[in-house]
């Protein structure tokens, strides 16, 4: 006797594969949208506050003064700062394509989740799949074209907003941002573990706001620990105050230690490291 397939796990079938669908369709359309892109590289840190937007910022510049082509992703939903801290005072234009091409400040292209903020004081309060649905929305929208590096500013720590950007996007690793505090480096650890969970590649760490305030070695020695390169130290500096540029553009001593992180995560990129 034949059982009557029942109604209600056939539609339940019917919509798992309409989503599963979806899903694939949306990773096509990013990965086609970022295909002109060598190398996609996201900072990351285990908590905010460490300076993780001043390094992307700082980082994307230099590499843009070596000559690259160089964008910023600024996928920090809670507290986009990327627009702010590079002083942007202009939003992307629409193509041809309908496509949004990004503003561009000190030969970095700039895409932001602030550009879409009414209010940059205001909370953004979203869960999962609303987070989800607006970086996949931000990523098919955007053309990039062709760019030796992207650098991706990502949300901090191991909840929905990272990991969403990690299965969202094919990255080729990732910098993590520490500072040398015991309890900031358990933090950098629980974002480098969830990294290598995801299964992708950690550049290495760069340690922030090394000094006689905070101390020094703290990054290096975590490096070690985990096994990961350590990309060099950014002391802090009296320069970082004035913010009408990126530091590197004002302090010489500031742009040699980014100088020398660009060609770490070169290096590292290349697997030397």
């Amino acid at each position: 006797m034949t059982q009557k397939p029942n109604p209600h796990q056939a539609a339940q079938a019917r919509s798992k594969i309409e989503q599963m669908k979806r899903t694939f369709d949306q990773k096509r359309a990013v990965a086609e949208g970022l295909s002109g892109i060598k190398y996609k590289i996201g900072v990351y840190s285990g908590k905010g506050g460490v300076g993780k937007t001043t390094v992307a910022v700082n980082l994307a510049v230099v590499l843009a003064q070596e000559g690259a082509r160089v964008g910023i992703l600024d996928v920090d939903i809670d507290c986009p700062n990327v627009v702010k801290a590079i002083k942007l005072s202009e939003g992307p234009m629409v193509g041809d394509d309908k496509k949004l091409i990004p503003p561009e400040r000190f030969g970095v292209s700039v895409m932001s989740m602030s550009f879409f903020q009414k209010n940059e004081e205001e909370a953004t309060i979203w869960r999962g799949p609303m987070i989800h649905n607006a970086i996949n929305q931000l990523l098919q929208s955007t053309h990039f074209g062709e760019l030796d590096y992207l650098i991706i500013d990502l949300p901090p720590g191991t909840s929905d907003s990272p990991l969403t950007v990690m299965q969202t996007l094919t990255l080729d690793g990732f910098v993590v941002v520490a500072t040398p505090q015991e309890l900031a480096r358990i933090d950098a650890k629980r974002s480098i573990n969830m990294i290598k969970t995801l299964q992708v590649k950690v550049l290495g760490v760069v340690e922030n706001y090394s000094g006689v305030i905070f101390g020094s070695g703290g990054g290096e020695e975590m490096a070690k620990e985990v096994g990961i390169p350590f990309l060099g130290r950014l002391e802090l500096r009296e320069e970082y105050r004035d913010t009408q540029r990126p530091t590197v553009l004002n302090s010489s001593d500031v742009l040699s230690e980014y100088q020398h992180i660009a060609k770490q995560t070169k290096l590292a990129l290349d697997g030397v490291l």
